[in-house]
């Protein structure tokens, strides 16, 4: 690749990490296809950016619970709900990314699904991003309700109980439902670290289904899991700008 890649992605971001930094993380993955990203979870090399491409394994992936893990066809699967932690009201179960660099700026994309009982209505699983510590990390919950405060939204976790920052909530409503069946859904989630703009995306959409704007964490590792449910993640793959 004969462009600075670091330069590309920053006036990429400064857009507002949009399709452009998808085609150029697409581009930048390729090499990581077949047996070389099952073998290795490192990231491309270039100046500034990463791509990181998690195994299914513990290997790659530290869990709060590692027995309520399984590991299995290129699948992280939560097999069971959390239990609270003790300190500020969280997501009770995730398991975060350990290879590879802490990440600031990113395009975090994989395809979920909720195993939970679709007739539950609370069901739930998030995206973690920017994660410093278990009390600090941002994170979007993407659940089959949409009417109460913790369901179906974008959230920050700052030494303190979840406080909720997406756009779309009025008080009483959020966006459309995220996920309200058994299937594979295809999501993206576009952080900006200088500006704070955050757009999470489903199935391919053009439009985003929540933003947000924040700047608590300017940089760290990413990860999924459920809030109190379970549920299953597959396909990730994380373009960013190196954090550390």
């Amino acid at each position: 690749m004969s462009w600075n890649r670091r330069s590309t992605l920053n006036r990429m971001v400064g857009r507002g990490v949009r399709a452009g930094v998808i085609a150029l993380a697409v581009a930048l993955a390729a090499p990581l296809a077949g047996a070389q990203a099952q073998e290795h979870a490192q990231p491309t090399e270039g100046p500034g950016l990463a791509v990181v491409k998690p195994r299914a394994s513990l290997a790659d992936w530290d869990p709060v619970t590692d027995d309520k893990w399984a590991f299995e066809k290129g699948q992280v699967i939560l097999t069971e709900p959390g239990t609270a932690q003790p300190g500020p009201r969280r997501p009770f179960e995730y398991a975060v990314v350990t290879k590879g660099p802490e990440l600031g700026s990113l395009t975090y994309r994989a395809q979920v699904r909720i195993d939970e009982a679709v007739e539950v209505t609370n069901r739930d699983v998030i995206l973690v991003w920017n994660y410093q510590s278990p009390t600090r990390f941002y994170y979007a919950h993407l659940s089959t309700d949409n009417t109460i405060y913790p369901h179906n939204g974008i959230f920050v976790v700052n030494d303190a109980d979840r406080l909720r920052i997406d756009d779309q909530w009025n008080g009483s409503v959020g966006a459309e439902p995220s996920i309200t069946d058994a299937d594979w859904h295809d999501v993206r989630l576009d952080y900006n670290a200088r500006t704070g703009a955050i757009a999470v995306y489903l199935d391919g959409a053009d439009e985003p289904r929540m933003t947000a704007t924040d700047t608590t964490f300017a940089g760290g590792r990413f990860g999924f899991g459920s809030f109190d449910n379970f549920g299953r993640i597959r396909d990730v793959t994380v373009a960013g700008l190196r954090h550390r």
